[in-house]
């Protein structure tokens, strides 16, 4: 969940960032990456687009749904937190961390039978084109598996989404790592991203075939998944 050429330095809060994320989400976000890599089929090369801390590339390995991950992301102080996670579980030799952007990622075409991102496709800069690169280095038939937040479309649920959000969540983040303007963003970021039906449409448009979504915990967070024709 990290910053491919977005308005935001992740750096600045690497060291927070996982606290923030369990804490804020009472541990759900957790369940959210258990359940999409369950759903996954068993996949020997997968590339996770901003692979963050690695928390959803470590699950696939756990879970024995991914024989090697190569993790790619812009933020280097997010990926050091992550190489010392995998070094600590004992998966340092099937996970690579590699400085890399989302826009225009340095594999050949069809090089993937997996491609992952987890709550970071809406920090892309055009997320379109994004989509298009994870598009060409899926190999014909491999899965996309994309997890991002969204927004509850109960009335009475939004207005305290909305709220708890953008006070709660804002003031718990600023104290973590000391940057309330990277709060503000986040959910500036999720306010105005795309989701459901209108995500759906962009995954057909860069060459998605069967795309679709699940909703997790109200609609705060959807599961969308596509493969390659």
């Amino acid at each position: 969940m990290t910053n491919q050429e977005s308005r935001l330095d992740f750096n600045r809060i690497a060291k927070g960032y996982d606290r923030f994320n369990h804490l804020t989400s009472l541990g759900i976000d957790k369940i959210w990456r258990w359940k999409a890599v369950r759903m996954m089929q068993p996949a020997e090369h997968v590339l996770d687009v901003a692979v963050g801390t690695g928390d959803l590339a470590l699950e696939m390995l756990k879970r024995t749904k991914a024989q090697k991950v190569v993790g790619i992301d812009l933020s280097e102080g997010m990926m050091q937190i992550g190489r010392e996670k995998a070094a600590k579980e004992g998966y340092s030799e099937r996970v690579t961390f590699e400085m890399a952007s989302a826009l225009e990622l340095p594999y050949p075409d069809a090089s993937f039978d997996a491609v992952t991102c987890a709550y970071g496709i809406r920090n892309f800069s055009d997320p379109d084109q994004g989509l298009r690169e994870m598009q060409r280095v899926l190999r014909p038939g491999g899965q996309l598996i994309i997890l991002e937040f969204s927004l509850p479309r109960n009335r009475f649920i939004r207005f305290f989404y909305d709220l708890y959000f953008n006070q709660v969540m804002t003031r718990i983040g600023s104290l973590i790592t000391h940057d309330r303007s990277a709060f503000r963003y986040f959910y500036q970021s999720v306010k105005h991203f795309i989701w459901g039906e209108e995500m759906l449409q962009h995954l057909r448009e860069a060459g998605f075939a069967d795309p679709k979504y699940r909703l997790q915990t109200f609609g705060i967070s959807t599961h969308y998944t596509a493969t390659k024709r």
